[in-house]
């Protein structure tokens, strides 16, 4: 093992010298980015707000998340009960019922995830102006790069007829 290299293959700190520990995103042996792509993804959002307020069962998810399919839900509570962030509670009646709540860590998420919309509902009109300004300029851009393309068309028309 190389000297400054640490056995565990999730550890995320610097095993050399000119690694940078805040560039998580760019390191391979890394398990940050793959537990940040799999809470912030858009389902999982919903499924830790949702479960923030009590435990629901399958059904009763599946109704409050427009757009999910059965099989992405199944799949996504798998995933965050894997990640010790949901917890499953099987009852034994006919039919089975099964429950989803938060656990203690799911919880802490979820206050960090609130914190997240708190700010975006804080910035979302600075956030809209800035896309609508941005799109004027591109607009604007691809406008003036038409008109010069145009140009140059015209331009080359009339040097190669002739008509001057």
């Amino acid at each position: 093992m190389e000297d400054g290299t640490f056995a565990s293959p999730g550890y995320c700190g610097v095993t050399a010298a000119d690694e940078d520990v805040l560039q998580w995103h760019t390191r391979n042996d890394c398990e940050v980015r793959q537990i940040l792509e799999r809470v912030a993804d858009k389902w999982s959002l919903l499924i830790i707000a949702l479960l923030d307020q009590r435990s629901l069962r399958f059904t009763e998810l599946r109704r409050r998340i427009d757009g999910i399919s059965q099989r992405m839900l199944a799949r996504t509570l798998r995933h965050l009960e894997r990640d010790g962030l949901v917890s499953r509670t099987v009852y034994p009646t006919v039919p089975p019922r099964v429950d989803y709540a938060l656990t203690p860590m799911g919880a802490t998420l979820h206050e960090t995830i609130r914190s997240l919309v708190t700010w975006t509902e804080e910035h979302q009109n600075a956030i809209a102006a800035s896309r609508a300004a941005y799109d004027a300029r591109v607009r604007a851009e691809k406008e003036a790069a038409e008109q010069e393309a145009a140009e140059r068309d015209a331009l080359a028309h009339e040097v190669l007829t002739g008509h001057r």
